[in-house]
């Protein structure tokens, strides 16, 4: 039993996806349609960069997406493969709109428009250099929390992501996470400064919440007997509303990736396909259960090599 998932910021790099741009003319399709939907020439920052403005939020956001349902597409319609079988459509943190897409609950247009508008409204949440993230290496969720319980008056920081066993990633301003680093040294846990843009995943991102809000409730998605996990439960969903209401929430709240997994597994899934560029959830996918099978799909060759 497969489900797929579809990775987040951070997996983006000039000429993601090139291969299937050149080889498919629905994905040249998709890129122009990409390109008239948003007003700019995201095929060319694609595919050429510069990597500077490939790497603004607002840009990166719906180039990912492109990519991953680009692909999700190429397999489908040149492969003929039944990816509506999967158990379970999921995704990490802007994945998860990707899956939504995937899943048929949501047009393409709507969800590149709805990223483009999400990128802006998560960049400009917070001045420039006020806020940020920290990844925490080899530690647990629950002493993580401990910490930031005990130290809630001397700063304040929220778990932005929980990834995998070992791997935690928190958000907050720029002035509480250096204090957080400071306590965290003290207890011997390694962490590392991340280089964003802005705090994700925090109660920080309280405008972009509202923003996003008016976007999401304006939009009408469609019914899907496919099933999506969500980032905000760890959960199966496939009621509408509630779905709305989760992808509102989810700018605020943490992504829980490593529970997301731990509840597929044991619903049964024992294969998990990665669509889109990069291969991160790979990685951690492996870190949370080394018995499962994983497959990336990155390029045609990989959905050539790829068995169900």
């Amino acid at each position: 039993m497969f489900s797929l998932v579809f990775p987040g910021q951070g997996s983006q790099k000039i000429g993601m996806g090139k291969d299937f741009f050149e080889n498919y003319d629905l994905v040249r399709d998709l890129f122009n349609q990409a390109n008239d939907t948003l007003s700019i020439n995201l095929s060319k920052i694609i595919l050429e960069g510069p990597k500077d403005e490939l790497d603004l939020t607002f840009n990166t956001q719906p180039a990912i997406f492109l990519i991953s349902y680009s692909i999700f597409q190429v397999m489908k319609k040149e492969f003929n493969i039944d990816l509506h079988n999967a158990k379970y459509f999921a995704g990490h943190s802007l994945g998860e709109y990707s899956a939504l897409c995937a899943a048929k609950y949501l047009s393409f247009s709507d969800t590149i428009k709805l990223l483009k508008t999400r990128g802006e409204a998560m960049q400009n949440a917070v001045p420039k250099g006020e806020g940020g993230m920290l990844a925490v290496l080899g530690s647990k969720v629950e002493i993580i929390e401990d910490i930031l319980n005990e130290n809630k008056n001397d700063f304040v920081a929220q778990i932005a992501n929980d990834n995998c066993e070992g791997q935690i990633v928190l958000s907050g301003r720029n002035s509480d996470i250096e204090k957080l680093i400071k306590v965290l040294k003290s207890k011997n846990i390694k962490n590392i400064k991340l280089p964003v843009s802005a705090p994700f995943h925090c109660q920080l991102m309280k405008n972009a919440t509202e923003i996003m809000r008016n976007e999401i409730q304006k939009l009408d998605f469609q019914d899907s007997k496919n099933k999506l996990i969500s980032n905000v439960t760890a959960k199966e969903i496939s009621d509408k509303d509630e779905l709305k209401m989760l992808l509102i929430e989810q700018i605020e709240k943490r992504v829980r990736w490593r529970e997301s997994i731990i509840n597929m597994i044991d619903n049964g899934v024992n294969h998990f396909i990665e669509i889109g560029p990069g291969k991160v959830l790979s990685g951690l996918i492996k870190r949370i259960d080394k018995n499962v099978k994983i497959n990336i799909i990155n390029n045609v060759n990989d959905i050539k090599d790829l068995t169900l």
